[in-house]
């Protein structure tokens, strides 16, 4: 009997990751453009590498610290890609649900909100780091770069383990859609526009200007990004990288809790003032 009762909420988990995959099957359209989008988004960070000498009109880069910069960028662009992913996917099952129909049918049925809302994170990261994965082999075939001293086992356990403090934010962004049918999952862009403003996505987050710098300190985004810039560029292994592992499971340790909360508050809100009967 005590084995039943988690084991009855991780199979309830599961049945909310197979009904985002089959959502995402329904609209598979918008996943091969968004895939395409994203491919070409990245390219065109990763291209300003290469056009720093022709812009400066003379050879300020040389070809091995050109391969330093485009990595660096690569990663910037990556790490934004599957935020951004993971932040998305959260908020946009509630605007799904909303132009399905069943947004009133999923909050009434007897299932813990928490529970709900861990499915749907186990999605997103499964969602996220398929998409990541794609772009980089993209990025590194494009470019041809030289990845032999990347240590990928650290990346991803960076990446993992980072994407709880987002999938925490992100369930607190959810709310925005929940509340704001007609414009609340364009409004979650803003809160992923902070998260890159102070994250050092394009550059290290400790040559940011006052205050950005020190607000990046708050940032789980930053050390996502930090770990996997060493674990890629410098080959930093797991024990390297364990600081920042422990800070980050720790971080997502509060957050998703603290998300699932506010999520709850705002649910209730959103029923008591009717806004789940307006589809947007």
């Amino acid at each position: 009997m005590t084995l039943a009762a988690p084991m009855q909420e991780l199979r309830a988990s599961y049945a909310f990751v197979e009904r985002n995959i089959n959502l995402t099957k329904r609209y598979w359209g918008w996943e091969v453009v968004w895939m395409l989008y994203t491919i070409a988004n990245s390219l065109a960070v990763v291209f300003i590498a290469q056009s720093v000498n022709t812009a400066v009109g003379e050879d300020v880069l040389t070809k091995a610290t050109e391969q330093e910069l485009i990595l660096f960028l690569a990663i910037g662009a990556l790490v934004w890609h599957y935020l951004a992913v993971v932040f998305e996917t959260v908020s946009d099952m509630i605007s799904w649900e909303r132009w399905e129909g069943t947004i009133e049918y999923t909050f009434m049925a007897p299932v813990k909100r928490s529970t709900h809302m861990v499915g749907t994170a186990l999605f997103s990261l499964v969602y996220g780091l398929i998409h990541t994965a794609v772009v980089l082999v993209v990025i590194v075939v494009v470019f041809g770069l030289d990845m032999e001293n990347a240590n990928y086992l650290s990346a991803t356990l960076v990446l993992v383990v980072g994407s709880l403090s987002l999938v925490g934010i992100g369930i607190m962004g959810a709310i925005l859609p929940l509340l704001f049918p007609e414009k609340g999952s364009q409004m979650t862009h803003v809160v992923q526009a902070a998260l890159v403003l102070v994250s050092g996505v394009y550059i290290k987050a400790s040559e940011m200007p006052e205050p950005l710098a020190t607000m990046s300190v708050f940032s789980p985004a930053r050390y996502v990004i930090d770990g996997i810039r060493g674990a890629l560029v410098d080959g930093k292994g797991v024990v390297d990288v364990a600081p920042t592992l422990v800070g980050l499971f720790i971080s997502g340790a509060v957050l998703i809790p603290v998300g699932v909360y506010v999520f709850s508050i705002g649910e209730r809100y959103a029923k008591r003032t009717g806004r789940l009967k307006r589809n947007g």
